[in-house]
């Protein structure tokens, strides 16, 4: 992609003129790379139109803030309103996503908490995503409530809590297994978590990922901005509350896939 038709992606997207379009571009892409890891912020620089890459190039260690500061340091930068700044930093990613490609934007992602996927959802909305698969026939699917009530009442957190670990638990365990085993799982889980599968299987690109159990723990403690000992809590709760959705036979098919140091989070309890 090239900086003119980068910068028009920002002008019809967000709906604004192509000088504030370059300044909400830049500015976007300097608040994030001051958030993202040096290595993570260089890959995404050298994919970037030669006119946009002093913008996204790192300065310093990558500073730990969440989506309001990240929107308050863009509408600072580019001299427009929060609420402008949130808007003109979605179409922003839109044409970042377009610029480095799924995989790249799937690994920067994977370094921003939670809160910014309102900002990044968007982005990926045109991303190309397989059919959803039916249910098999006279199975009844877990309504999406029961099933977070039921993690919140293992991990002992509140419900709130509980969402955000079953999407990040999910999420990463859609990186870890092939494609295949997230359509079926898919199949038996309710449609409000397709998205964070969908996430997960877009990083991998379908394909079985290396993972040690200590590499899981810790993207899930990033997905989800909790600590280690949190996330490993949380992921043996969420896989036993998955083991009890989609029965034993589609937990084994899906577990035969990690390696036997999983133990850690998958013993029931």
């Amino acid at each position: 992609m090239d900086y003119r038709s980068f910068i028009d992606v920002v002008t019809e997207s967000a709906a604004v003129s192509e000088e504030e379009a370059e300044r909400v571009a830049c500015a976007t892409l300097q608040t994030l790379a001051e958030r993202i890891s040096t290595g993570e912020a260089e890959d995404i620089a050298e994919r970037l139109p030669s006119e946009l890459r002093t913008c996204a190039a790192p300065e310093g260690r990558p500073e730990r803030f969440h989506r309001d500061e990240f929107v308050r340091r863009i509408a600072e930068r580019a001299g427009v309103e929060p609420t402008d700044a949130e808007k003109e930093a979605r179409a922003v990613f839109t044409a970042l996503w377009r610029a480095v490609g799924p995989d790249e934007f799937a690994d920067m992602r994977a370094e921003l908490p939670r809160d910014f996927d309102p900002l990044l959802d968007e982005a990926v909305a045109d991303e190309p995503r397989p059919v959803a698969p039916e249910p098999p026939p006279g199975v009844e699917i877990r309504p999406y409530d029961e099933l977070v009530d039921a993690v919140a009442q293992r991990a002992r957190v509140d419900r709130e809590r509980a969402a955000r670990a079953t999407d990040a638990v999910l999420e990463t365990l859609a990186s870890r297994i092939t494609g295949g085993q997230v359509d079926d799982l898919e199949a038996l889980l309710p449609p409000e978590l397709r998205p964070a599968l969908e996430r997960g299987r877009s990083r991998s690109g379908g394909r079985a990922r290396h993972m040690s159990v200590d590499d899981f723990v810790r993207m899930v403690a990033k997905l989800e901005d909790v600590t280690r000992g949190e996330a490993t809590e949380h992921a043996r709760a969420v896989l036993a509350v998955l083991r009890e959705t989609v029965g034993e036979k589609e937990f084994h098919d899906t577990t035969e896939q990690l390696p036997d140091d999983y133990r850690l989070i998958l013993r029931q309890g």
